[in-house]
């Protein structure tokens, strides 16, 4: 074959074209991968790990604070913003240098630089082309870009880990998870955050009462959450912004966030240009084998606007790869994928939620409790646990579980398994919780929320 010929031409270096190249390279394909930026997508590089990882450091001041009522005594912490910046750096180029030498070892031949599909069988980059026998896009997503006068001078969440100066003063736009989360941390880190949602209630599309608890939770923590709010324009103003919002009142910030969503990354690619069908925001639209309307190029991960997250992305991977160079057979279940939202508290949910299980199942049961956890009887902070169970009525089936409380992504990805299995409310009473600890909670739950 000749030395620009493959099998598989991957568009984009994230989670889920690393995956795809890794696992077809082990089936003896020739692979080839285009990254015009850092090695590791969206996820490494300003999504889940930096977010984690600011999200612990959230979370120490509070805990200082709250060791006092354990019998420690120390002075107050300070943040050293460009101690965490340059620590984060550090460990995301050896997370990048991890990538290189996984698809190195693998055999994949790595292309730097932005690629454009030219034809169904061929892909340029820098000038150079390629042709391949099948092309995947993995080009991920992109921050919406505020639609409002002034909007330039607002932050996404690509910018917001590597600020020059912390923003003492910082506004979110925005009510989804990505949002919450920048909220709970930089108010964690010690900013004065208000968030602003032109919406009723923040985080659309989780269970109800999974969004109301968390609402409270964050604004007992200090962050200033304001629903109904519509930013009406964002001006500069005396060394820092100012946001005016369609009310009329006006909030003076150091910086302000933008985390209105993110748009499939394929401008630029030429996928129209070839006939690959495009849906309006711009995702590829592809069959349930991840086949664009081009039957030689087909799309996975956050670029397909199915559910923009990591693993997602890495199990359509695998299921693409063994689709076309394996057994094949194997299927994303996209009704029961875990999912954390590392707010303070954090959130994990996997399954239906209530209103989600009235349409699907008709008669449900609804276990809830709400507590102070144990930890919290000493440090004299006012948090709160929710956890939550949704059970069709009929088959006694689990079909929902959520929390919101410390370490709830840990906790909900063992019950994931448990779902997966199709577990009844019968077995989670028959299973002996492990005391004391939180997540006991879920299987000692015994009696219905009255209809």
């Amino acid at each position: 074959m000749p030395s620009n010929s493959f099998d598989l031409f991957i568009i984009g270096a994230g989670s889920g074209g690393v995956r795809a190249a890794r696992l077809a390279a082990q089936h003896g394909r020739r692979v080839a991968v285009a990254e015009s930026g850092a090695l590791g997508g969206t996820c490494v590089n300003v999504g889940c790990i930096p977010k984690k990882l600011y999200s612990i450091a959230a979370h120490y001041a509070e805990s200082f604070e709250e060791a006092h009522g354990f019998g420690w005594s120390a002075s107050s912490p300070t943040l050293d913003w460009a101690t965490l910046k340059r620590n984060r750096a550090v460990e995301i180029a050896r997370l990048n240098d991890v990538y290189e030498k996984l698809l190195g070892n693998a055999g994949v031949t790595l292309i730097e630089g932005r690629a454009e599909v030219v034809a169904a069988d061929a892909v340029e980059v820098d000038g150079v082309r390629y042709r391949a026998e099948r092309i995947l896009v993995a080009t991920g997503g992109w921050p919406a870009r505020p639609d409002v006068p002034g909007g330039e001078l607002a932050i996404s969440s690509n910018e917001v880990f590597d600020l020059p100066d912390f923003p003492r003063r910082l506004v979110v736009v925005g009510g989804g998870y990505i949002a919450c989360e920048f909220a709970s941390i930089f108010r964690g880190l010690g900013a004065a955050v208000t968030q602003l949602y032109r919406g009723v209630q923040v985080l659309r599309g989780f269970d109800d009462d999974v969004r109301a608890f968390l609402a409270d939770e964050m604004r007992k923590k200090g962050v200033d959450l304001r629903t109904h709010a519509h930013v009406e324009r964002i001006d500069r103003a005396g060394g820092g912004l100012r946001v005016v919002l369609r009310d009329g009142s006006e909030l003076a910030a150091d910086q302000v966030l933008y985390a209105t969503g993110r748009n499939p990354n394929t401008a630029g690619l030429g996928l129209a240009e070839v006939g690959v069908t495009l849906t309006e925001n711009g995702a590829v639209a592809v069959d349930e084998g991840y086949r664009s309307s081009v039957p030689s190029i087909f799309a996975i991960g956050d670029v397909i606007d199915r559910v923009q997250l990591t693993p997602v992305a890495l199990a359509e991977a695998m299921v693409l790869v063994e689709q076309l160079f394996g057994d094949g057979g194997r299927k994303v279940d996209y009704g029961l994928v875990p999912t954390a939202v590392f707010t303070n508290p954090s959130i994990g949910t996997i399954g239906c939620s209530e209103a989600h299980a009235r349409e699907r199942h008709g008669a449900v049961r609804v276990y809830r409790s709400e507590f102070r956890p144990l930890r919290h009887t000493l440090s004299g902070s006012s948090e709160r646990t929710l956890m939550k169970l949704v059970v069709d009525d009929a088959s006694d089936r689990v079909v929902g579980v959520h929390m919101v409380g410390a370490e709830a992504g840990e906790i909900v990805q063992g019950f994931a398994v448990a779902m997966m299995a199709g577990a009844t409310k019968a077995m989670f009473d028959t299973t002996v919780g492990i005391h004391p600890t939180a997540a006991e909670e879920f299987v000692t739950m015994r009696t219905p929320v009255p209809e």
